[in-house]
């Protein structure tokens, strides 16, 4: 459980690492992890990630624990970082620190001196935990909410990371939108940003008319995302049953806890191109038919007009050619 500390304590605080070694870990056959730090090695009932709380200026305590199962020593560095959404939403972490992954800090002593670093290698015996204990310095400027982020653990050829619920004591805000809303490919797209300074886990409703009726009506239903503050992800929902002809209004509605509501719309026209296409072909050919046909007809009544006979039995003269009115010689 993370305690608030005072600076002049945190200064003189002596953060040693722990090494204990229990009969059986219960991670050993997926090879070395990184949690959240407890009083008892079975992880199965561990913390699922390490939360914090507290006022903007306050320095805060807690540890993580390594876990090496193998039979030989590791090296694992350790780091703090600010985490951070996917673009489909999964939790990642940002290479640069800004918020809280800056605030994190080890104990590490040089020169017989010992100060908080943001980064600490930790050497684990085989069969063993380490637990590192780490700060949490809040600057007094802090924006109240909350400040996700994570201790990234690497070595062994691979990172694990245990994430890091922070969240400020003040006024917060819950606020979302849904934005860029398209209908394609059997599929409805669309963006969500949080715009307040809560994490929130989206509750999304679907609604689509067309021209004779509703097409769909998707009651809400809890996204898999934890939306962070500040934080924009690209989502999609299916819709294979599509109409082949029709006009359709998509409407999506997205809520979350603590009065954030926002609802989008998009529009979208079904048409059958390829049917479309072998109508359009076939209307060209009866007209091209038609207006050859009709030519002829034409053609053939001036022949006919121009060529009749005079009343005293001779042929009427022949209509002139083009080179004949403009007295072209040959």
């Amino acid at each position: 459980m993370p305690y608030a500390l005072s600076a002049a304590r945190v200064l003189g605080l002596t953060l040693m690492l722990s090494i204990t070694a229990p009969a059986t870990l219960a991670l050993a056959d997926d090879g070395w992890s990184v949690v959240p730090s407890t009083s008892t090695p079975d992880t199965a009932a561990g913390r699922p990630y390490v939360y914090a709380e507290g006022a903007p200026g306050t320095v805060l305590q807690d540890a993580v624990s390594v876990l090496n199962p193998g039979a030989e020593p590791l090296t694992v560095r350790l780091r703090g970082a600010d985490a951070d959404n996917t673009a489909g939403g999964g939790f990642t972490v940002r290479t640069k620190s800004t918020d809280t992954g800056a605030w994190i800090g080890f104990a590490q002593e040089t020169d017989g001196r010992r100060a908080a670093v943001r980064s600490v290698s930790v050497r684990v015996p085989a069969h063993t935990r380490a637990d590192v204990p780490f700060t949490l310095s809040v600057p007094a400027g802090a924006a109240p909410g909350d400040h996700p982020g994570a201790i990234v653990a690497s070595g062994g050829g691979r990172s694990a990371a245990v994430r890091v619920q922070l969240r400020l004591n003040g006024p917060t805000l819950s606020a979302l939108t849904v934005e860029h809303v398209t209908v394609r490919g059997g599929r409805i797209s669309y963006e969500l940003v949080n715009r307040g300074t809560t994490a929130l886990t989206p509750k999304l409703a679907v609604h689509a008319d067309g021209v004779f009726g509703a097409l769909l009506d998707r009651a809400p239903r809890t996204l898999p995302v934890e939306l962070l503050p500040g934080r924009r992800v690209t989502l999609s929902e299916p819709w294979h049953d599509t109409p082949a002809l029709d006009a359709v209004d998509v409407r999506l509605t997205v809520t979350a806890a603590g009065g954030a509501h926002d609802t989008a719309t998009a529009s979208a026209r079904f048409v059958p191109w390829g049917a479309v296409a072998g109508l359009g072909g076939g209307l060209a050919v009866v007209g091209a038919w038609w207006a050859v046909r009709r030519h002829r007809r034409r053609t053939g009544e001036g022949v006919r007009r121009h060529g009749r006979r005079t009343a005293d039995g001779g042929a009427s003269e022949e209509p002139r050619t083009e080179v004949e009115l403009t007295g072209a010689v040959s």
